[in-house]
């Protein structure tokens, strides 16, 4: 599958971009377990061309996470104009255009999802992205607004013809939020379109390597990108890709393998981020390293509210030492597609 002129090989996997979750600390560690394809946290195009700090903290990129994308989102053309001009300078290897975030705060304001009720103006902000950089530009969005308006089909002709050289797309309507099972038809049928030549990458309840396999030979798409099910489990790259080369899953990792993964992400994130930003971002992946441990409640809450480093540390090597022989069984698919 190619990007542009970005070869990515055959049936890649993507990071999606997650606001405080794609921070280089966890991109370090996807790539580690061999993500073909990363994004930044995304990024809101008003506070980049107004410098705002947290903005532009976000276009930070290093070498050894390439091939890697900046995804940018709003509801102004001028300002996605600017911002991709902004984001250039940066040096991405993509810039993406987020038309799939149905957090209310974002869709109602007309980015983001949102967007996807205007298509016209749609079409015109990615035709103007499109010519304000010499970088690949890729679209993310939704299957619709709602079950009655999933125009996926239409806007990916329309996008592709303004000059996107690929097309991300999540199975749900922006009304379904997260919730109930993504809707993989669409995305095959889009896929399967003779008018569309650009690669289609499929996401959405893509955590297990069976969904993967499913995903490739079913509905065709040519890449697929992973995004809620990374969080504590960066391996799940790794486990996919074991799975498609040998139709066998991968040994599950021990719980002080997890420990030391936990600790190198703690490191990577106090070195980045600081103590008190670096330990309160990292919260979310902390606990999620080690979901399914049995009597658990206890230690997650100290994981949850510890605020230094030494402490956390201490935590991490009691629970390899509570847990050293404890083998969670990952292989399971703990949420099964119905067909």
């Amino acid at each position: 599958m190619k990007i542009g002129n970005i070869d990515l090989g055959f049936r890649p996997l993507l990071l999606a971009p997650m606001e405080d979750v794609t921070d280089p600390s966890f991109r370090l560690l996807c790539k580690k377990f061999g993500v073909d394809m990363m994004y930044t946290e995304f990024i809101n195009a008003d506070g980049l061309i107004r410098d705002a700090k947290s903005s532009v903290a976000k276009l930070d990129i290093f070498d050894y996470e390439r091939p890697i994308g900046i995804q940018l989102y709003g509801h102004e053309i001028d300002s996605m104009v600017e911002a991709t001009r902004v984001a250039t300078a940066a040096k991405p290897d993509v810039i993406d255009i987020n038309f799939g975030c149905p957090v209310k705060k974002i869709a109602n304001r007309g980015a983001g999802s949102g967007m996807m009720r205007d298509v016209p103006k749609m079409v015109e902000m990615t035709r103007q992205v499109v010519n304000a950089t010499n970088i690949p530009v890729t679209v993310k969005t939704r299957l619709g607004w709602d079950d009655a308006s999933k125009n996926i089909f239409e806007i990916a002709e329309r996008l592709q013809d303004v000059g996107i050289t690929a097309l991300t797309i999540h199975g749900r309507t922006r009304a379904q939020l997260y919730k109930g099972e993504a809707d993989w038809t669409l995305i095959g049928e889009v896929k399967n379109n003779p008018r569309m030549t650009i690669p289609i990458i499929g996401n959405g309840d893509i955590d297990c390597p069976e969904k993967a396999k499913i995903a490739f030979d079913t509905y065709g798409v040519d890449g697929i990108m992973i995004g809620r099910a990374t969080y504590g489990r960066p391996w799940i790259f790794k486990e996919i890709k074991y799975f498609l080369e040998t139709g066998k899953h991968l040994k599950p990792f021990s719980i002080p393998e997890k420990v030391e993964l936990a600790k190198f992400h703690l490191l990577k994130s106090l070195e980045i981020k600081g103590n008190k930003t670096g330990i309160f971002e990292l919260r979310r992946h902390l606990t999620s390293y080690f979901k399914g441990l049995p009597h658990f409640k206890e230690m997650r809450l100290k994981l949850v509210t510890s605020m230094e480093h030494d402490e956390l540390i201490s935590l991490l090597d009691q629970v390899a030492e509570k847990y050293a022989d404890f083998i969670p069984d990952e292989s399971i698919n703990p949420s099964p597609w119905v067909y």
